[in-house]
């Protein structure tokens, strides 16, 4: 029997195709997602990958078998299925591995409204009953099994992101665009439509074995290709997507990187103008420039864990207008509280051409502090050297520690983050401070217990 506990992760399925699941296990996953989900009828989306569309079908025959209609939306980014689940109000499915090897492939799930499937709200159920019938044999048909439909959705999510940001009075922009040959090559050209803007674009054919580079942006080496061309065209900015395009990097117009978390602070402080004392939630690894953005700007800043399940929870529960994490995801309430990359970008393209200066001085406001970015250790022994960190800064004066995700330590001008990976034996440290000197040191004496 497949090992689902190797493939089923956080809020969603993932692994080697066909080595660890296939479109027998896909078949099954649609069954329980309905069973699971009591919904009566679904919608399914899926990415470039060559195993994406067989997949996809599978999973739609599952749920058609247990009664569900299904519509199917094909080709999509992981946010165009959101929109769909929000649009119409229901359960949604996406075949993506975002931004892992090519291959790789796997399901992201979620209730109607785009509200998540995580571990505690319907992915351990799912995954019980997926083991139970890999075992014992699946369940037999109902008697009225539902219909699949086929619907494109791309012009209505496009429509409906342009309806949140207004670019049309902006002054013209040159944007070169890196797809990675991901979603992003799909959903782009009809988003930006219209739009005064000189498009660039770089690896916007669909290809799922991603001959030019990963479609990981987190990795520095997979922006070089887009920051040569920036630097190269003199283009205002660059914007490089993730494999399903969920998520959005940023380049300024020196090919220099924006941190996620200075994006973060300017999209909340554009929707703290549009929604005046509203709550923004960011994750304990985000830059303090975030919070205290929030706050000069009127609104009040809630500090989460990392993870899309803990975002979207603390926005339901909050009511918050819109969330960020170091990682580039950008949550909207406006957006079903889901992520979207596309209008984090829409954000920063309104916001650069509604001023004359360069991007590099707009957001010098929203960042700063400096920065180690995230810092992967390997160790035998995640909880032992937690606790080692603990008890080498308990008790040091000026120094508080907390626990809502992995280990936080903060002083009067600098704080470091120590999370253990799910997935991985790895310990995972963010470290910032007032200058660069300061973070560089509080990260060597960091690494040093934790690399023991």
């Amino acid at each position: 029997m497949t090992d689902l506990s190797q493939i089923v992760k956080a809020y969603d399925v993932r692994g080697v195709v066909p080595d660890q699941w296939d479109e027998t296990l896909a078949e099954l996953f649609g069954a329980a997602f309905v069973q699971v989900t009591g919904a009566d009828a679904i919608v399914t989306g899926h990415d470039m990958r060559p195993s994406s569309p067989g997949l996809a079908r599978a999973f739609a025959r599952g749920a058609a078998a247990r009664g569900a209609d299904v519509t199917e939306i094909g080709l999509c980014s992981t946010d165009q299925l959101y929109y769909a689940s929000g649009a119409f109000g229901l359960p949604g499915a996406m075949f993506t591995a975002s931004h892992n090897p090519a291959q790789y492939n796997g399901i992201k799930m979620c209730r109607a409204g785009a509200a998540p499937v995580g571990q505690d709200t319907g992915l351990a159920e799912i995954r019980g009953l997926v083991e139970d019938w890999t075992k014992n044999g699946a369940p037999e048909p109902v008697a009225a099994t539902g219909a699949v439909t086929q619907r494109d959705v791309l012009e209505d999510y496009a429509a409906h992101l342009r309806d949140l940001v207004d670019l049309t009075g902006i002054r013209p922009l040159k944007v070169v665009v890196d797809a990675g040959n991901g979603m992003g090559g799909h959903t782009v050209p009809t988003v930006f439509e219209g739009l005064p803007l000189e498009l660039d674009a770089l690896y916007f054919e669909l290809d799922g074995s991603f001959p030019n580079h990963e479609a990981n942006p987190l990795d520095p080496k997979n922006i070089v290709d887009l920051q040569a061309r920036v630097r190269e065209t003199g283009a205002d900015l660059g914007l490089a997507f993730d494999g399903d395009a969920d998520r959005c990097f940023v380049v300024d117009e020196n090919g220099d990187p924006v941190s996620p978390s200075a994006i973060t602070a300017l999209v909340a402080a554009r929707e703290l103008a549009k929604h005046p004392g509203g709550t923004i939630i960011h994750n304990c690894i985000t830059s303090w420039s975030v919070p205290e953005v929030v706050k000069e700007n009127g609104g009040k800043a809630v500090r989460t864990r990392v993870g899309h399940s803990f975002i979207k929870e603390e926005m339901a529960k909050t009511g918050a207008i819109f969330g960020g994490e170091h990682s580039a995801h950008y949550y909207f309430r406006d957006f079903w509280n889901a992520d979207t990359g596309m209008l984090a970008a829409l954000h920063v393209l309104a916001a650069l051409g509604g001023q004359q200066g360069p991007l590099s001085q707009l957001v010098d406001q929203y960042d700063r502090y400096a920065a180690s970015g995230e810092i992967n250790s390997t160790v035998d022994d995640q909880s032992g050297r937690l606790a080692a960190i603990k008890a080498a800064y308990q008790g040091r004066e000026g120094v508080t520690l907390d626990e809502l995700d992995g280990l936080t330590v903060t002083a009067a001008d600098w704080w470091f983050n120590i999370r253990p990976s799910n997935t991985e034996p790895l310990l995972r440290l963010n470290v910032e401070a007032r200058d660069r000197a300061t973070a560089d040191r509080v990260r060597d004496e960091a690494l040093a217990v934790i690399r023991g």
